[in-house]
């Protein structure tokens, strides 16, 4: 039955019990009971949310100064953080925590209910201000602790900034009670803000957190102080531990926690659509004009409003260099086994970089300036190259190649390549001499060849990535030359090219890969040069590809007779090439332009736990840019009619489909250059006798096709485009790392999750 809310003695049991830790509370207080008396007895559920935050309340308004305050508020911390997403996964309780509570005015129901808080700004408040509260989350700066009790108004909290880096040079005395009780109140602030996780997904904008909100306005004084604070506890983190082996097995790291949860919040604060708002240009002003200057500069919400404004060269260099050692810790190889701690948490780290990059050009710009933009590169292709083959991967799959991606929309990025790889991380991948360019290519090859099938989606992706550097990469190594031509003569089979209505995009991709590197990079490139010569029968073969009825469904018939992954024996690596067998046509293309093409070449991505999205709401479905340059609309709709679409739905291709794009493969530069050197090269071979690569390497590397190939095309780079399909994925592959991180306490665990699917392995 009900239990007044007046009844101090029944509610102070929940929070007075002095020795809980949050993972007694979730066993204390099981689902089914939270659920029952959610059902049975609301009145008493509503009571108790209403008195715990009532508690932390009154321990933010006095200060903690007491060690019975300071547990009666973790308590009542653990119970909230046990209780809120049972009160999110009900449609009815989900407006609880932003309706007033009678008589919830501070002088107790005598003054106005108009000025009473929402119980959830009160929660939000409270929890700040503990935050930055004395000698229970910050050092005390007084000698004397006897403090008066305002105090906690009174304080400046820019001054107890949590760790030094950006805008804060001090560096307080590590603690790990304090450590301890801020990823307490951290993950507190986590679980309010995951109410996001049980909603469905939808790409309205609209759709904004109001925990996030409210917490990321002018209303949380804390805002500049916490965010600064997050930021630099994790960038300025070293797991390493001082250089001493084993050194993580002997001192629990109180730090790393506190790490990972500040990552995890700051991540979800800057969850915010780019694509919808004004957002700032480079030099921090909106574009926009004089008529617009009602809206004030950037968003309102002020954790991304700081992001985009940090600009000095020196706050860069800390964030660049903490995410990149962090990101690098995995692949630290010592010669003692485990004798480094490993840390887990890169998939929030990526997301923090890609939010950096967003939203901050200047920090994009500064990335790309120094060849430090490799250190997040080469980690990035290490997760890539792990992560291939798992299934249950395909998030981090997909944020590493978004990065790649926007990344390579800048020439710098291209430029950098050109340093030679030499640093050897643990990577299964053939061993080559030569450029960071290569190790790009060699693992590019190694995800399309033995990747599973859900990443398809993502072969346009890694092509365009190809396409944007290839016009200024200087030397390709003979391996990684000899994985592009595999890669285009495993594409140009006739079965692969007519079984999807996209397929053929990736011919193109390649080709233009070729191009650009012989117009533009033809001196430092004979082992290109030399591939190029020894597979020209693949670019005859294009050239002359069949394109009547009956070698169209002869092509297709090959396909059906060969239903296991196809080993391409006949390549130097007889590597199965299970991961180009098509999928369900669907071509995820987030470059350029920003709308669905007509041809409705689309799919969603699907993130970390596959959902279907509903019917002809596609969230993410990502705009399709132009597979090759200077397609009109025009001929994308003839591209429609020509592609014939049976009664079943089933897409089949026809001659004018075939003919509506083979008449415009871009192979005239490699004919002229095979026309050129092919009778050159046989000749040599035939006056030396030679058999040998290297006298032909040599003689390649001092020819010219100087005004022998047609003129150079100008080059064209496909720059990612943000809409609010992306805004829509980064935000459910976010919530699913989250969801799966959180094993301890299970915060979400068997709670109705709205947002993707748990797969129960």
């Amino acid at each position: 039955q009900p239990v007044e809310a007046t009844d101090d003695a029944f509610w102070d049991q929940f929070w007075a019990d002095t020795a809980t830790s949050v993972q007694d509370v979730f066993a204390l207080v099981p689902a089914a009971e939270i659920r029952a008396v959610r059902e049975e007895s609301p009145s008493n559920l509503a009571t108790l949310c209403y008195k715990a935050v009532e508690k932390l309340v009154q321990g933010a308004e006095s200060g903690c100064h007491t060690e019975k305050e300071r547990q009666i508020v973790l308590n009542c911390c653990r119970l909230l953080t046990r209780i809120l997403p049972y009160i999110f996964e009900d449609p009815d309780w989900r407006g609880f925590f932003w309706s007033t509570v009678p008589g919830a005015g501070r002088g107790g129901g005598d003054e106005d209910d108009e000025n009473a808080r929402p119980l959830a700004e009160s929660l939000l408040l409270a929890v700040t201000d503990l935050l930055f509260c004395p000698d229970f989350t910050v050092q005390s700066h007084r000698r004397s602790t006897v403090d008066s009790a305002e105090d906690i108004h009174s304080i400046d909290s820019c001054e107890y900034i949590w760790e030094a880096g950006v805008g804060f040079a001090h560096s307080p005395q590590p603690n790990y009670i304090h450590d301890l009780n801020r990823t307490e109140l951290l993950k507190l602030l986590l679980t309010c803000f995951s109410e996001a996780m049980y909603l469905p997904p939808s790409s309205e904008s609209s759709n904004t957190n109001p925990w996030v909100q409210f917490f990321c306005s002018t209303e949380n004084r804390h805002a500049l102080p916490l965010f600064t604070s997050l930021l630099n506890i994790v960038c300025a983190y070293d797991p390493v531990g001082y250089g001493i082996p084993y050194n993580h097995l002997l001192f629990s790291d109180y730090r790393e926690p506190l790490v990972e949860e500040a990552a995890q919040v700051l991540i979800v604060t800057l969850d915010y659509d780019s694509s919808t708002s004004s957002s700032p240009t480079v030099d921090g002003t909106t574009t926009g004009t004089a008529m617009d200057d009602v809206d004030p500069p950037g968003p309102d919400n002020l954790f991304v409003n700081y992001l985009s404004r940090i600009h000095r060269e020196e706050d860069f260099q800390f964030i660049l260099k903490g995410v990149a050692r962090l990101l690098s810790n995995p692949l630290v190889q010592t010669y003692l086994p485990n004798s480094a701690k490993k840390i887990q948490f890169h998939q929030e780290l990526l997301v923090l970089f890609w939010k950096l990059c967003d939203f901050n050009k200047k920090f994009l710009f500064f990335v790309l300036k120094s060849s430090d933009v490799l250190d997040i590169l080469v980690p990035i292709l290490y997760f890539l190259n792990d992560a291939r083959a798992d299934q249950s991967r395909v998030g981090l799959m997909h944020i590493g190649v978004f990065i790649l991606l926007l990344l390579s929309g800048e020439r710098n990025f291209g430029v950098r390549l050109n340093k030679p790889y030499s640093v050897r991380v643990p990577m299964d991948i053939p061993v080559f001499t030569g450029t960071h360019a290569d190790l790009l290519i060699i693992v590019f090859h190694k995800i399309i060849t033995s990747g599973h099938q859900r990443l398809q989606p993502l072969f346009d992706c890694l092509l365009t990535i190809v396409v944007n550097v290839s016009p200024y990469l200087k030397s390709l190594s003979m391996v990684a030359a000899n994985k592009l031509l595999h890669l285009l003569e495993a594409f140009s089979t006739t079965w692969f090219l007519f079984s999807a209505v996209q397929n053929h995009h990736l011919i193109f991709f390649l080709l233009e890969v070729f191009n650009n590197i012989i117009q533009y990079q033809f001196d430092g490139n004979s082992n290109l040069v030399y591939a190029v010569i020894r597979k020209r029968n693949v670019f005859h073969q294009l050239a002359n590809l069949p394109t009547d009825s009956q070698s169209i469904q002869k092509g297709l018939q090959r396909k059906k007779k060969t239903p296991e992954p196809i080993s391409r024996t006949n390549s130097q690596d007889g590597v199965s090439m299970e991961g180009s067998r098509p999928a369900a046509p669907g071509i995820d293309k987030l470059t350029e332009k920003s709308q669905v093409s007509e041809d409705g070449t689309m799919r969603s991505l699907e993130p970390e736990s596959s959902q279907p999205s509903p019917e002809g709401n596609s969230p993410s479905a990502l705009s399709d840019g132009e597979p090759w340059s200077g397609e009109s609309s025009q001929s994308r709709r003839d591209r429609r009619r020509l592609s014939s679409a049976s009664s079943t739905g089933q897409w089949t291709p026809t001659p004018d489909w075939v003919m509506s794009w083979k008449s415009k493969l871009p192979l005239q530069t490699i004919m002229r250059l095979l026309q050129v050197l092919v009778p050159q090269v046989e000749k040599i071979c035939i006056d030396k006798g030679l058999t040998d690569e290297s006298e032909i390497l040599k003689f390649l590397q001092h020819g010219t096709l100087v005004g022998l190939l047609p003129v150079p095309h100008p080059i064209l780079i496909r720059k990612y485009q943000a809409n609010s399909g992306t805004a829509m994925w980064f935000r459910t592959y976010m919530w699913g790392v989250i969801y799966l991180r959180n094993v301890d306490p299970p915060i979400w665990y068997d709670t109705d999750v709205k947002l993707f699917e748990i797969q129960r392995v």
